[in-house]
């Protein structure tokens, strides 16, 4: 029989289902069914609990006839509201009435939907506004007694800062970094903690570390800037209480809290954080110690939040502390220094145990990506110090340490002054970064290419932590546009970060109207207090994020809602892209900069814009790609004198394209890598055209013996437009090829992510001098897509994977390679693997699995062409015979002799 799995109120996976802001959530479920199984749903049935007390609840149920399963109304006629606990469970029948048991309950709290909902004031240090520049953490703390027995008690809290809150003497929640990085003109989110367990008869105490974070400390370019978004930190907290015999208490951030400052002498997000155990108060969050210590101040009460600044529960998961890293090597360095080696590059901060020392030593930790000379290398860190130190409380205790409020990207650490009992088991690296499910794997029969795939995951993680980033190092570790705009199609194909994105798209878009409708170059805007920075011009590529982003989440869920969501935003930037006169008048005005092929690996190392392609015609290209999309988009939502305006202009602008850089029979002006593979892979020519294109495509690539000519805006698409015409064993040299520029290159020089260059690392291992040189960069890793729909063919053909293909694309040296990924209707798999058996003559087996409600193509090799099998749900498995019609290796051009 058939069952109900994985029940889920819109995109939120558990444990994050609490303080939400939903009053009509839609539901999702997936079916599980026996392999034999034809079931069908015809209609469900939702039961709603709504839980007043731990012990008074209750219950009805709402029948549907309807075969949907995925975001389904909210079927109830009441809406939920602030507070508001509930589970459902949810079971289906078929049209013979064979249902289903009931699924386990998904559980759903609301937080506070209303401004008026929040009673507490925003409280500061009182020396908080006479502060220039970077300060100790700051302590908040309130004692409150408790007299009866407790049903619940939820603590509502968010700062201008970070923070981490503790309730008689024990951290509460898990998050890292709280409350996240927003627009905080626009938003500040708050989070929502279930604190019953922490709460005790009688005495307690609330206490609240709150440190600069993002929203007043150093960020942004060349030294950025302090108090972007405001001079100093401040805290709100509501902590409200039920008591089993109904009666409510709240303890709200008020002038009756007091202040101190902390152990943390310093905390930034670029140059890291001094703790000075010799500062710490002991017993500071518990109702031992008296509010009227000394030490203690009384807060400021500060004005309400601007009423056009959103509370919110935001969309995204926290950040969390996801996975501990063993150091794997310590040895002395040429300089005499003690160096670290975690043997990954990662996201995250050093934890030291089993510390021993004398009282004021102070142990020096510095991180770094890469070493140069046996030394850390710091220099591409540019104005980062990326220091953590801490000064040691006690000479005869035995201590530990780990950062609050502040992370790093590093493989290597370097320990000074640990002089008493160091050992390498008591040094692990902490990998933090949002909490997104992990919905891909990839593996294949080329070992190198797997640690690829690993690199590109390793940089997602590093690069999502509470937005988008372009790089997690240096002094920069902003929220990027063109970054994320060109890899959102391979980062939902490995994680699910719709929740994170969305939540980021709110942002770029309040940055967007700050600008006058251009939008951000980052998001959040921290280029705001910077003329030359803040952009205010229209750029290809990064502004059009707002429509790339939202058409790869709608791609990869079937969610509209995200474009109707972001519509505006994208109608505004097409509303305000400057056009050409006359001939130009549908493309982009000639005298607008562009960045174009960002990063193209012939550009100087200090002028990466300088590609070898016309960045003009790159924007071009790019326009008319968000042109087809606006019009497709249009469509979805019913907007037709839209649909019907970008189909027209759409067209107009391609007909302008042909007369400026195509000739007719298709060789594109600047004849690079990029111009062909944008041009074939956006539609831009006609299929003679497109028949040339790729000839001479396959002649660059080959000329350039396989190694890659692309930088950000081509690389994307390069091997898919070898692949979609008929090159695909030329797609497989370029991502092959081990020389440098290549994908595979920074893997056999010992890179463990995806670097910002192609040669961050010089063959001889020396470091690029240019001064944009990260090694944690995930844009190039949109290769990734690349290697599940091409090498393991596992290919999405409608949006939200209702239908896909399995099409294996066998060449090079390939034997075997799989894909699995977890689709709105649960996990999709492939995998193949082929033998010799004589000749040129193969055997292939293919296996897939796919899930209900799903429809699946798979072509098959077969003799000298291939067949083709249509499967719904369950396991299937296809062997054949083929004949491998290619040689490998391909070999490149030579020079004529």
């Amino acid at each position: 029989m058939a069952s109900v799995l994985d029940v889920q109120f819109e995109h939120y996976h558990t444990p994050n289902t609490i303080g939400l802001h939903e009053r009509t959530p839609r539901v999702s479920w997936r079916i599980q069914c026996p392999e034999a199984s034809t079931f069908n749903q015809d209609g469900y049935e939702i039961e709603l609990t709504k839980y007043q007390t731990k012990y008074k609840h209750n219950t009805q149920v709402v029948r549907v006839q309807s075969s949907l399963s995925r975001l389904t109304r909210w079927p109830f006629t009441n809406s939920l509201c602030s507070r508001e606990r509930i589970s459902i469970r949810v079971r289906i029948c078929d049209k013979e009435c064979h249902t289903t048991s009931w699924s386990l309950p998904a559980h759903l709290e609301n937080g506070l939907l209303n401004r008026e909902d929040w009673i507490c004031k925003r409280i500061a240090a009182a020396w908080g506004p006479e502060t220039t520049g970077p300060g100790p953490e700051e302590l908040y703390r309130r004692c409150f007694a408790i007299d009866g027995d407790i049903d619940q008690a939820r603590l509502y809290i968010t700062a201008q800062g970070v923070y981490e809150s503790e309730i008689n003497g024990s951290r509460v929640g898990d998050h890292f970094m709280a409350p996240g990085w927003t627009s905080y003109d626009g938003r500040l989110q708050y989070q929502t903690y279930d604190v019953t367990p922490y709460i005790v008869s009688g005495d307690n105490c609330i206490g609240v570390r709150v440190a600069e974070g993002w929203f007043s400390g150093r960020i942004g370019f060349e030294g950025g800037h302090r108090n972007i978004w405001g001079p100093h930190n401040a805290l709100l907290a509501q902590l409200e209480i039920l008591y089993t015999d109904g009666r409510p208490e709240t303890i709200v951030s008020d002038a009756s809290w007091a202040v101190s400052r902390g152990p943390i002498q310093l905390a930034q997000i670029y140059d890291g954080e001094t703790y000075d155990a010799t500062q710490e108060i002991p017993l500071w969050s518990s109702p031992t110690l008296p509010m009227d210590s000394p030490g203690w101040s009384p807060v400021s009460i500060l004005s309400d939040l601007p009423i056009t600044t959103e509370l919110t529960a935001g969309y995204g998961e926290p950040v969390r502390r996801i996975e501990v890293v063993k150091a794997l090597r310590h040895w002395t360095s040429p300089s005499g220094k003690m160096i670290i080696d975690f043997g990954q590059n990662l996201v995250g901060y050093v934890r030291l145990k089993n510390i021993r020392g004398r009282r004021g030593q102070k142990i020096t930790l510095r991180h770094a990506e890469v070493l140069d000379q046996g030394e850390l290398s710091i220099r591409p860190l540019r104005i980062c110090k990326a220091l953590d130190e801490y000064i040691i409380r006690s000479d005869t205790e035995v201590e530990s340490y780990e950062p609050r409020f502040t992370f790093h990207g590093f493989r290597y650490a370097q320990i000074d002054n640990w002089t008493e009992g160091f050992e390498l088991e008591n040094v692990e690296a902490v990998v933090c970064h949002t909490d997104m499910k992990l919905v891909g794997q990839f593996e294949c029969s080329d070992s190198l290419l797997n640690k690829l795939y690993q690199n590109i995951v390793w940089g997602m993680r590093g690069n999502f932590l509470s937005v988008p980033t372009d790089c997690p190092q240096r002094d920069e570790r902003l929220g990027w546009s063109g970054d994320l705009a060109l890899f959102a199609p391979t980062a939902c194909l490995i994680y699910d970060c719709f929740g994170m994105l969305r939540n980021w798209l709110i942002d770029v878009e309040f940055d967007q109207h700050v600008l006058g409708g251009v939008p951000p170059m980052v998001s959040p805007n921290a280029t705001l207090p910077d003329p030359i920075w803040c952009r205010r011009v229209p750029c290809a590529i990064w502004h059009d994020v707002t429509i790339l982003a939202p058409w790869a989440l709608y791609q990869e869920t079937g969610d509209k809602t995200i474009l109707s969501q972001q519509y505006n935003s994208m109608i505004t930037w097409m509303n305000v892209l400057p056009k050409g006169r006359e001939e130009m008048k549908h493309l982009w005005d000639p005298s607008v900069f562009q960045l174009g092929d960002w990063l193209d690996p012939a550009a100087p190392a200090d002028e990466p814009w300088k590609s070898t392609t016309n960045a003009k015609m790159v924007a071009n290209m790019f326009l008319i790609q968000s042109l087809d999309l606006m019009a497709k988009i249009s469509q979805i939502l019913e907007r037709w004198p839209e649909q019907q305006r970008f189909e027209a202009e759409a067209a107009a602008a391609r007909d302008e394209f042909q007369d400026e850089y195509v000739t007719k029979k298709g060789l594109v002006a600047s004849d690079s890598q990029t111009a062909y593979a944008l041009a074939i892979c956006f539609d831009i020519l006609s299929p003679a055209q497109k028949k040339r294109a790729a000839t001479r495509l396959v002649e660059l690539v080959r000329k350039n013996n396989f190694k890659i000519a692309t930088g950000f805006a081509g690389t994307p698409y390069i091997c898919e437009a070898l692949a979609s015409t008929g090159n695909l064993q030329i797609a497989y040299s370029m991502l092959l090829e081990k020389e440098c520029p290549s994908w595979v290159y920074p893997v056999t020089m010992g890179a463990t992510t995806v670097w910002e260059r192609w040669d961050s690392m010089l063959p001889d291992g020396s470091i690029n001098p240019g001064e944009m040189t990260s090694f944690n960069h995930y844009a190039f890793g949109a290769i990734a897509k690349f290697l599940y729909e091409r090498v393991a063919g596992l290919q999405r053909l409608e949006p939200g994977w209702k239908s896909c293909r399995i099409a294996p694309s066998i060449g090079a040296r390939f034997s075997s390679a799989s894909a699995s990924h977890l689709t709105p209707n649960g996990w999709l798999s492939c995998s193949w693997e082929t033998s010799p058996i004589e000749g040129n003559t193969e055997n292939i087996s293919i296996f897939v699995k796919v899930p209900p409600n799903t429809n699946a193509e798979v072509i098959i090799p077969s003799g000298a062409g291939e067949r083709r099998e249509e499967v719904g749900p369950g396991s299937w498995s296809f062997n054949s015979t083929f004949e491998r019609d290619y040689e490998w290796p391909v070999l490149p051009l030579k020079p004529k002799s």
